[in-house]
């Protein structure tokens, strides 16, 4: 299956930059509490003995409000250049692999995102680091007081390479996310028994969500196994 890729005239390269940029500071602030649950189950904290609902109450008893949103900041700063990097290398490979009359096949185009996902998750790598660390501290005897303090901290205690502890997991981890997505999508298009082009906002809503639903199920072994090697040997002081 091959699918066309068109410029959107209506607005500039600068424009959906921000847009997409501003959704997500929207969306990573909206979901934060449960970014913040699934980060503490993930590393193991003592705030996750008790299942899912149950990590909610010890986390608001022990931190508080503002305890759910712990590391957005760090979360929202990755946002921009990742946005930026993303788009920019993605249009790039696909510009690299249209044929003449514009289309490329699905399963490149996904490839292409998966490319522009690692490419874009280098650059900022370090911040996820940073964000994974403020989660998973204890608040009681916080180790690090904000993202610039966690950042220089990480460097000058544990040298460059911890800022990059289980990136090898991101790259290992695009490959079933990205298989998941097409395989998900491919069989979409014929339960839909109609051209791909056809499709409503809601279907492709449709479509995405269970996309990304499985291709994230079967990618989160790696990013269980990349937050512990994030958190690294703090991990005896932070629980």
């Amino acid at each position: 299956m091959v699918v066309s890729v068109k410029n959107d005239t209506r607005l500039t390269s600068s424009q959906s930059f921000l847009c997409a940029g501003f959704a997500g500071l929207f969306s990573k602030t909206i979901t934060s509490p449960l970014e913040v649950v699934k980060i503490k189950s993930q590393v193991g904290t003592f705030h996750c003995k008790g299942g899912f609902l149950q990590t909610f109450l010890v986390i608001h008893q022990n931190e508080g409000l503002r305890g759910f949103w712990k590391g957005n900041m760090a979360s929202c700063l990755r946002l921009f250049p990742y946005t930026a990097v993303h788009l920019t290398t993605y249009r790039k490979i696909v510009h690299l692999h249209m044929d003449e009359l514009g289309f490329i096949s699905q399963w490149r185009a996904i490839f292409a995102g998966g490319l522009a996902g690692v490419a874009a998750a280098l650059l900022t790598y370090p911040l996820e680091v940073v964000e994974t660390r403020l989660i998973a501290q204890n608040s009681r005897q916080p180790t690090y007081i904000g993202v610039a303090h966690a950042l220089s901290k990480i460097y000058r205690n544990e040298g460059l390479p911890a800022l990059y502890r289980g990136f090898s997991l991101t790259v290992l981890g695009a490959v079933p996310f990205s298989v998941g997505c097409y395989a998900v999508y491919m069989s979409l298009d014929k339960l839909w028994q109609e051209p791909s082009f056809r499709f409503t906002p809601l279907q492709n809503f449709i479509n995405g969500c269970i996309a990304a639903g499985v291709a994230q199920t079967l990618s989160y072994p790696f990013e269980t196994v990349k937050r512990k090697m994030q958190v690294g040997y703090q991990q005896a002081v932070l629980f």
